[in-house]
């Protein structure tokens, strides 16, 4: 299993030894864990590594099978800073939070669009063009409720830009992810373990969701239609009722509630052809 990377200092601080190395794992987006075992690694200040190859034999990051010195595509470790590694964990951990409720905003966009509690029934179509079609108003909250969450997240957790050495570096006593918010008390009485293993399930789920996010709205770029009745519709017909139901309900002022309607025909034949 991978943890999350976390330096206090120059010490890089490691969970105990409580999980299998057997986990499967995304290896493309692996470069900001670390296997789990017993100790702490000490960073000397200044520390570089030339490649990922370097930081996997260091320990600073894990690979994993069938790439077990690491995955780095973009060389995003090649002759990183181990400060410069606490900051890509903390961005993962982020993009995977945003991306996992991005991910459910679009499913649960699409299911309850054209309800009259939200915008006056008027937001219809795919996802992403949701946010297009709202009031003005709602997009200057939104802009001010981002602010607000985010200039509170960089005076929590970022060094003061006029007194450290180099941009962007986060506090030394800062662990990545962590913002001391449970408002839910989840964590309260929980041991060392626990939240070791919360931690690993929730950046786990957060490169999922990174992928999944991706692929929606590529979908929906390519074909510009909801996604559960076209994915439904493309199961049932195949790529031939697909293409139908884009040339009929693509760019409709109704799409989401002809796409809807597309597919209950496609299943009523589909069902009339089994019973033949």
């Amino acid at each position: 299993r991978v943890s999350t990377l976390t330096l206090h200092t120059h010490i890089l601080h490691l969970p105990p030894n409580t999980h299998s190395k057997n986990m499967s794992c995304i290896c493309a987006l692996n470069v900001v864990a670390k296997a789990a075992t017993t100790g702490a690694i000490k960073i000397q200040p200044g520390k570089k590594y030339a490649d990922i190859k370097e930081a996997v034999k260091a320990g600073a990051v894990a690979g994993c099978a069938p790439f077990p010195e690491g995955v780095d595509a973009f060389g995003f470790f090649n002759g990183i800073d181990a400060r410069e590694a606490q900051r890509y964990a903390d961005v993962e951990i982020t993009h995977g939070r945003i991306s996992m409720l991005a991910a459910l905003g679009f499913l649960v966009g699409e299911q309850v669009e054209g309800s009259s509690f939200l915008f006056d029934s008027q937001v219809t179509g795919p996802a992403i063009d949701h946010f297009q079609q709202v009031p003005g108003l709602f997009w200057g909250l939104l802009g001010a409720f981002i602010f607000t969450i985010e200039a509170s997240r960089v005076q929590y957790a970022w060094q003061n830009p006029f007194d450290a050495d180099k941009l962007f570096l986060l506090k030394t006593d800062y662990t990545p992810g962590d913002y001391a918010f449970d408002p839910l008390n989840l964590s309260k009485g929980k041991d060392e373990a626990w939240l070791n293993d919360m931690k690993l399930k929730e950046i786990n789920n957060g490169r999922v969701a990174m992928v999944a996010i991706s692929g929606m709205v590529a979908q929906e770029l390519v074909n510009g239609l909801n996604l559960i009745p076209a994915d439904e519709v493309l199961e049932m017909g195949k790529e031939g009722a697909l293409v139908a139901l884009e040339k009929q309900c693509a760019g409709a002022p109704d799409e989401a509630a002809c796409a809807k309607a597309f597919e209950a025909a496609e299943r009523a034949a589909v069902f009339a052809a089994d019973k033949l």
